[in-house]
């Protein structure tokens, strides 16, 4: 790890003591085993194993095609990379329909794929949800403000809160989670004015993303910061570096090479 000292792993206490002793928390997501070491490595607090792997990695339109199966499978893959990490795994679309089905879903999340959590979207439309979740002893993480599974219902993927009806609901959502016991709420494409108002009431911590700079900590889809191009671009992420770009030059480097004879060299082969 960075300290050069042994791994301890982070909670969900942890995550919710940041809060208290006023620490930032990075999160940021990951669908494979190769970026989720790297994510462990340099200590991000949590891994999110998004739904949103099936617009970035399977291609997808939206969220809501992607199954338990796919949940499951990928978030193996990461959590057999971290060591240290929180690894939160995404409730896909329809897999907590109701209560008892929440929670046999949610277990399989844990104990099948090794996730320390889960999150799921909503707040008064999942109240018993999560209320069985987390008596059945399922960490929980919410999500409010345009939650990408009901998108459609919001008119689009598009800044929730603006107008004071939806940003009362939205402050009567996050207390409710709040009081329900969720460890962290994600505000998503949320005022930022409203997104500082909420992480003042709550006890929980807040993760923004697109939410302003007055959360508890702020998420991104790990591509998008990386800067590998998708069929969206929101305002709210920033890239910090053109992988597209390295990933293409790399490719027209190794096409010219094998076209032209000059890989694999003398010293690259047997």
């Amino acid at each position: 790890m960075l300290s050069g000292s042994k791994a301890m792993k982070i909670t969900v206490k942890t995550i919710r003591d940041k809060k208290k002793k006023k620490e930032r928390i990075t999160v940021l997501t990951a669908y494979d085993f190769p970026f989720a070491r790297i994510l462990d490595e340099q200590e991000m607090d949590v891994i999110l194993v998004g739904d949103s792997l099936g617009m970035v990695v399977l291609g997808y339109e939206s969220t809501v095609p992607v199954t338990m199966r796919h949940m499951l499978h990928h978030t193996q893959a990461v959590t057999r990379a971290v060591k240290k990490s929180l690894v939160v795994a995404d409730m896909p679309f329809g897999s907590y329909a109701a209560p008892d089905k929440s929670v046999r879903n949610a277990l399989r999340l844990i104990k099948e794929a090794g996730a320390d959590a889960v999150k799921v979207e909503g707040g008064k439309t999942v109240e018993a949800q999560i209320r069985k979740m987390i008596g059945s002893g399922i960490a929980v993480m919410g999500h409010l403000g345009m939650t990408p599974q009901t998108a459609g219902q919001l008119g689009g993927y598009r800044v929730q809160g603006r107008i004071k009806q939806q940003a009362d609901a939205l402050m009567r959502d996050a207390l409710l989670l709040d009081r329900l016991g969720v460890f962290a709420i994600v505000l998503e494409c949320v005022p930022a004015a409203l997104a500082r108002k909420i992480t003042r009431v709550v006890k929980c911590p807040t993760i923004g993303i697109g939410a302003g700079p007055s959360t508890d900590g702020q998420v991104l889809v790990l591509y998008d910061m990386l800067g590998v191009k998708s069929s969206v671009k929101p305002r709210f992420v920033r890239a910090y570096a053109n992988l597209e770009r390295t990933v293409k030059k790399a490719v027209r480097h190794y096409k010219e090479d094998v076209l032209g004879g000059k890989f694999p060299s003398k010293e690259e082969s047997f």
